[in-house]
């Protein structure tokens, strides 16, 4: 069964900055685009950054652009999205997924928490 595994989540003052992983398991990676979602409190699930299959291409929210940076390690099954300078709007749960496509996301994680706090 195709598992996705999030960890890195947790709290953090304003300005500060977190670094999410997600693991993937049972499936190649490498065939995959990755990409990085959240779900503010009350609002819908947004998308925040993507990377494709060969990690050469990214894209990002214009609200994230030049804070995050969404990378992958096919050799460990293992995405990330570093996070600096988080603000207070960043907080959300946050969800991995993989897309075969490149358009609709396949698998999806459990999800972590990130809370930024003033």
């Amino acid at each position: 069964q195709v598992q996705l595994v999030e960890s890195g989540g947790g709290s953090v003052q304003a300005g500060g900055s977190l670094r999410l992983s997600c693991e993937v398991s049972e499936l190649t990676f490498g065939f995959f685009a990755m990409g990085w979602w959240r779900q503010p409190p009350g609002k819908q699930r947004e998308f925040v950054a993507g990377i494709g299959w060969r990690g050469g291409s990214t894209n990002y929210r214009d609200s994230v652009k030049g804070r995050f940076t969404i990378s992958r390690d096919s050799a460990k099954n293992t995405g990330y999205l570093q996070m600096n300078n988080l603000q207070l709007e960043d907080t959300a749960v946050y969800y991995c997924a993989l897309s075969s496509s490149g358009k609709e996301y396949d698998y999806w994680g459990q999800g972590t928490q990130v809370t930024v706090s003033s």
